[in-house]
């Protein structure tokens, strides 16, 4: 049910239907005493643990079902296709959104927690640990996948972020940037109080743009970098697969996030926060 606003007050411009939540202390020491910080740390590592394992089987396995040596000569009309590992990606932030953001904000990617830092909406400590989570979480997460499909695993790239063949550098680093930054962009518009006043009448479930994000992205970038927007998920299968170009790309996999996320923040901070309109 929703808070009663007066409407008298608005119309003289003298108050607000919503509140902004005060930024966060940059460091915060106090927050390592409290329980719901390492609670919201679990979150953010099984989530990404789940995140990682359910999306790298689906490549290992699309890339199985569409190998002709091992499938036959109808393998190329097989498999999930790209579209179906854009799904699992996307599907799989829908549903860890969902069942994390109210435990930890369902950030499970540094690059979301970084910009979120640079928006002031969480503190250094708990970026930081939220950042080692994910990333320990992610490594888990492959190495599962590896335990139970070792044989496919090391045949098929172990899902790992490389620069696509045919594509430059640059090209990869100019797609992790833009990803990264329709992904955070997302959530900032998805999270922002003052736009969930105004259109409070239209309600919506923030992981759902959220999730359809990254599925778009993946469809866009998938034959440019695998798809990466996600530093941890690239340095998992990274860690995991241990191949020299996994190696050797891995900084466009954080550079590339990093920055996006960071333009993401300043241009939503700066230019489109949203304004509630003033009811008449």
């Amino acid at each position: 049910m929703g808070k009663e606003v007066d409407v008298g007050a608005l119309e003289a411009g003298g108050a607000r239907d919503y509140s902004d939540p005060p930024p966060a202390p940059l460091v915060d020491v106090d927050e390592l005493g409290k329980w719901s910080l390492y609670r919201a740390v679990i979150a953010e590592f099984v989530a990404t643990l789940l995140f990682l394992y359910i999306t790298v089987s689906t490549v290992i396995g699309y890339k199985h079902q569409t190998d002709a040596s091992a499938s036959g000569p109808d393998a190329a009309c097989g498999g999930v296709g790209i579209l179906g590992i854009a799904w699992a990606f996307g599907g799989m932030i829908f549903v860890l959104v969902y069942c994390t953001a109210g435990i930890s904000g369902g950030h499970i990617n540094p690059a979301v927690t970084f910009g979120l830092f640079l928006a002031r909406r969480v503190s250094l400590v708990r970026a930081l640990l939220y950042m080692a989570a994910q990333c320990l979480g992610a490594v888990c997460g492959v190495g599962l996948v590896k335990g139970f499909q070792s044989g496919l695993y090391a045949r098929h790239g172990g899902g790992a972020n490389e620069v696509g063949a045919g594509y430059s550098v640059g090209a990869g680093l100019a797609a992790e940037i833009v990803g990264t930054f329709v992904l955070v962009y997302t959530v900032f518009s998805a999270t922002d109080s003052k736009r969930n006043a105004r259109d409070s009448h239209v309600p919506v479930l923030a992981p759902l743009p959220i999730g359809f994000a990254v599925f778009m992205v993946h469809l866009a970038t998938i034959p440019i970098t695998g798809t990466g927007i996600n530093p941890a998920r690239s340095l998992g299968a990274a860690v995991i697969y241990n191949g020299d170009k996994a190696w050797s790309d891995q900084w466009i996999f954080w550079v590339g996030p990093f920055i996006g996320a960071a333009i993401a923040a300043l241009y939503h901070q700066t230019i489109l926060r949203a304004v509630p309109e003033q009811r008449k």
